[in-house]
């Protein structure tokens, strides 16, 4: 059907179109997000400080990697093969990614993924927070670049051990930690969490050991032909792409779970987690469908830098929660939300980061109510805001904004107790405000409507305006939720969590304080590894080492293998100069590189020149065994200078 239109209502069109680019233009300029664009497939990426890469111009789709995993060597050699997808608007742009120390063999194209021919590539000024940018020239009917690469001896996203440092003994061990931006270290690649990609992996080893990934693949059986095939079918984030390699076992947990680990620990490892089913099954019935198939973890040696990497279809957990208890697992009901909370839903930026661990702490604390029950959520929150009013007490203002600012800082710093126990807070705030049926039902649409996607808190915060403000009002203002999300501190209207078998704690803390009790007499064989912790946390920092000795000769803290407890009274003793507890401080930080617990201990012991000495002393021992993050952590503390 043919329609007139007349002249005045074509100008009148124009105009109107005009005027709203003008006013996203403007939009843009306010928001400083002036790299925003438009791709072939419509997504808008964000200004990402901590990335190379041109998304907006040419996007990966799929990275697929040959490996060989040279032990003798350290590195990683072989190619990787990118997907790639232009903007319409630019046929002619050069490919950006983001490396770290990659040594670039050469780099071919394809228009078809058979032929291949060679093309000039350049390697940029390094940067020692960002890496350099990787620019390859492409012809226009490129669709395929091959890259042929090795990594180097430190790379800061792999870990070489040498057979004496794992429990085994006999045979190495490689695994790859990939958050933040450390995937650049191993893989040429759009290193940002906005771009999403799908991958696969053909992994060459010695023949013996096992070779596991964050994917589709891994085998459950004894085979060790050192060949080894990998794919991973969902677009995820560059960061969750990982790798491990070793003597390596394994055991099933349940119908879709199990875990690895070397032989000497499978069997304490398949104890410790053997509730893994029933979380997932818990959080499926409050957060919808698990969309991953399988959900296995590997207890790493204890070298890994974190507690837990969240890698999909395949944590990455540190062996420090193997209390013999169950106690310390809410580290995998932690890694298993975020294939709620972080995996299926991405932050798209890492000044987005809250918007994965604010989200997974909180989820965290409702599978451990939903599988162990309401008081042992309660105790861990408790804990929870506890140690964030300590972290923030000390603190830059800067560093307490759930929307921080990491404008030329490495990300790695924005990993504080606020996007953790701030995020969860914010989000108990709003459950405890509009009560927990809608808030579950909210949780549930934004989980669905953003699958598979990386988001800003923008984003987040336009969805929460119209799907739960709106439709509840009066409950929650948009001033209330800058203050959670702008603002430095907690909020006023912060929740308390509370817990009764904390307050009994107390009451015993207290009548030993005020020489009531001895020590002896206070009632702990029914505590839960939360209830002393609790303990320990609460009392005095200037407790003094003759109540430290009294404390000790009554519960062998000193020699507690509980791993939360060991670190709490480690760093109370080198508070109160409890020199009976060096020995055991010094086994300690040699024999663990998990960050959490080495970076307080070094902190508190540099605060003196005596302490100072000491941990230098320590360090020089520990520091070989110690993964490149943590390294770069502790280095900063002492003023380290590596030879």
């Amino acid at each position: 059907m043919k329609m007139k239109i007349k002249n005045s209502v074509i100008i009148l069109w124009v105009a109107l179109i005009i005027g709203a680019n003008l006013i996203n233009i403007g939009y843009a300029q306010k928001t400083k997000q002036k790299n925003m664009r438009k791709s072939s497939a419509m997504q808008i990426f964000a200004e990402d400080v901590h990335s190379y890469s041109n998304p907006q111009a040419i996007r990966v789709r799929h990275v697929d990697l040959d490996w060989n995993v040279l032990f003798d060597k350290k590195i990683l050699q072989g190619t990787a093969t990118l997907s790639i997808e232009h903007a319409s608007n630019e046929r002619n742009a050069p490919l950006i990614l983001d490396t770290r120390d990659l040594k670039i063999a050469k780099v071919e194209t394809s228009g078809d993924g058979k032929k291949y021919t060679p093309t000039t590539f350049n390697i940029g000024t390094t940067d020692k927070i960002l890496g350099a940018p990787l620019t390859i020239q492409l012809p226009i009917n490129a669709k395929f670049v091959r890259i042929y690469y090795s990594t180097s001896p430190n790379a800061s996203g792999l870990q070489w051990l040498e057979p004496s440092q794992t429990a085994g003994k006999k045979t190495p061990y490689m695994f790859s930690q990939a958050q933040a931006i450390h995937a650049r270290s191993f893989i040429p690649l759009q290193d940002s969490p906005q771009v999403r990609i799908t991958y696969s992996a053909r992994v060459h080893t010695p023949k013996g050991l096992l070779a596991v990934m964050s994917a589709e693949g891994n085998s459950q059986t004894s085979a060790r032909d050192g060949d080894y095939s990998f794919r991973m079918p969902h677009a995820i984030p560059s960061y969750l792409i990982a790798i491990a390699v070793g003597d390596l076992q394994f055991r099933s947990l349940g119908k879709r779970t199990g875990v690895y680990s070397e032989p000497l620990m499978i069997e304490k490892s398949a104890f410790e987690l053997a509730d893994t089913e029933k979380m997932v099954e818990a959080t499926e019935k409050l957060f919808g469908a698990y969309r991953w198939g399988r959900y296995d973890l590997l207890v790493l040696p204890p070298s890994f830098p974190f507690g837990g990497m969240e890698n999909p279809m395949l944590t990455f957990a540190t062996p420090t929660i193997l209390a013999g208890d169950k106690s310390l697992v809410s580290l995998v009901a932690h890694e298993l939300a975020h294939s709620w909370s972080g995996n299926l839903v991405t932050n798209a930026t890492w000044r987005d980061f809250w918007l994965n661990e604010g989200f997974t702490t909180y989820l965290e604390r409702r599978i451990i109510e939903e599988v162990y029950g309401k008081p042992r959520r309660e105790m861990e929150a408790t804990l929870g805001r506890r140690v964030l009013e300590k972290e923030i007490a000390g603190m830059d203002v800067r560093d307490q904004i759930l929307h921080v600012d990491l404008n030329g800082r490495d990300p790695d710093e924005g990993f504080t107790g606020v996007p953790y126990e701030k995020g969860a807070l914010f989000l108990r705030h709003l459950e405890e405000t509009f009560g927990r049926e809608k808030f579950d039902k909210f949780l549930r649409g934004y989980f669905d409507s953003h699958t598979f996607q990386s988001i800003t808190t923008e984003t987040f915060i336009d969805y929460l305006q119209k799907n739960l403000i709106d439709k509840n009002p009066k409950l929650v203002s948009r001033a209330d939720v800058n203050e959670w999300i702008d603002n430095a501190g907690l909020p006023k209207n912060a929740p308390q969590p509370s817990s009764d078998a904390f307050a009994k704690v107390e009451a015993q803390s207290n009548s030993w304080l005020n020489g009531k009790i001895a020590a002896q007499d206070i009632k702990t064989n029914a505590w839960t590894t939360q209830e002393w912790l609790h303990f320990l946390t609460n009392l005095p920092q200037d407790l003094g080492a003759e109540k430290m000795a009294e404390l000790d000769g009554a519960f062998n803290l000193t020699t507690r293998g509980n791993s939360e407890i060991a670190f709490q009274w480690l760093l109370m003793s080198i508070k109160n100069n409890y020199s009976a507890a060096f020995p055991r401080l010094e086994e300690f930080l040699t024999a663990i590189g998990r960050r959490k617990f080495v970076k307080p201990l070094f902190e508190e012991l540099a605060r003196t020149p005596e302490g100072t000495e000491r941990a230098k002393e320590i360090y020089s021992k520990a520091r070989s065994g110690y993964h490149p993050i943590t390294q770069a952590s502790v280095d900063e503390i002492l003023k380290w200078k590596t030879q």
